[in-house]
């Protein structure tokens, strides 16, 4: 018994480095491994405004100093990311979480280009460049894990999240294509299928507000779907919001388990949509099914 307490006492630490760390799901994982009570992970918690770190700071004031250290990391920032590399003590990421995000919300016509490619540019090429500047290392040693923080939109369409769910839809391709590669360097590829979540979120999305201007950008009754649509939102966070917390033990599992699963699905509410989408492969159907669902109030059989 005593050896085998010795043994994990003397184990090397996981090296955990997490994008987007100044709230929501970031802030509360870097908390919880950082917080592990056997002291099994050495956490980089990354963020592009270090203004923003005191929060993280006060979650994680009781921790033993070997097991966590703030960054600053501008993930859409090439020369940034790869300036991280040099940062860490231990030379090596066992784990890479790409967790930084934005959303943009509202009808496709208000949308300029500059927001538009924002959003892709943090979603999509700051996954990839995050990917691009840890992979070799991963490669050479023939270990790590990558867990990306992905979204029910991007597996299926959601009105007037057109351009947030193209750039998770990309995201989805980019990591499913990369796990079948990686599998010969014994590197494994986990996305994390988040559907509504209690954080700050949707408090930070870029959205369009209908009283705002852009007006001739919009016909009337698209305006009148998007307030169908807000309510909508608001009916569903109030009913499905998972806590973060509960969130959080899924990117545990893919941190922990043997052979870790391409997706984990944080909440099966939207299983039934994403099952007809699959299943019925001309897509009628899921268009249908979700116009029903998000501006009629019909609920599938599963969620009724």
């Amino acid at each position: 018994m005593y050896l085998r307490y010795a043994h994990m006492f003397l184990m090397e630490k996981k090296v955990v480095l997490i994008t987007g760390c100044s709230s929501g799901i970031g802030l509360g994982l870097a908390v919880l491994l950082a917080s592990d009570t056997c002291q099994r992970f050495k956490v980089y918690a990354t963020m592009r405004d270090l203004s923003k770190k005191e929060r993280l700071l006060e979650c994680v004031r009781n921790c033993h100093v070997d097991t966590f250290e703030i960054l600053q990391m501008d993930v859409t920032d090439q020369h940034s990311v790869l300036a991280t590399i040099e940062k860490i003590k231990e030379q090596r990421v066992d784990v890479l979480v790409c967790n930084a995000g934005v959303g943009l919300m509202g009808p496709l016509e208000c949308h300029t280009y500059e927001t538009m490619k924002n959003i892709f540019d943090v979603n999509l090429f700051g996954t990839i460049s995050t990917i691009q500047a840890f992979l070799p290392g991963m490669k050479q040693r023939k270990t790590g894990r990558i867990i990306i923080s992905s979204s029910v939109g991007g597996l299926q369409g959601i009105p007037f999240n057109d351009v947030y769910c193209a750039s998770k839809f990309a995201v989805e391709g980019l990591c499913e294509s990369l796990a079948i590669v990686l599998q010969h360097f014994n590197i494994h590829v986990s996305l994390i299928e988040c559907g509504p979540v209690s954080t700050n979120f949707m408090n930070n999305l870029h959205t369009w507000d209908p009283s705002d201007g852009c007006l001739q950008c919009v016909d009337s009754d698209t305006r009148s779907l998007y307030a169908q649509y807000l309510q909508h939102c608001k009916t569903i966070f109030q009913d499905v919001a998972q806590d973060t917390d509960e969130i959080l033990q899924m990117y545990l599992e893919a941190i922990e388990a043997p052979l870790p699963s391409l997706r984990y699905f944080t909440t099966q509410f939207f299983m039934p949509l994403t099952k007809l989408k699959l299943s019925c492969a001309g897509g009628s159907e899921y268009v249908q099914a979700m116009h029903k669902f998000v501006f009629s109030g019909t609920k599938t059989e599963e969620h009724q």
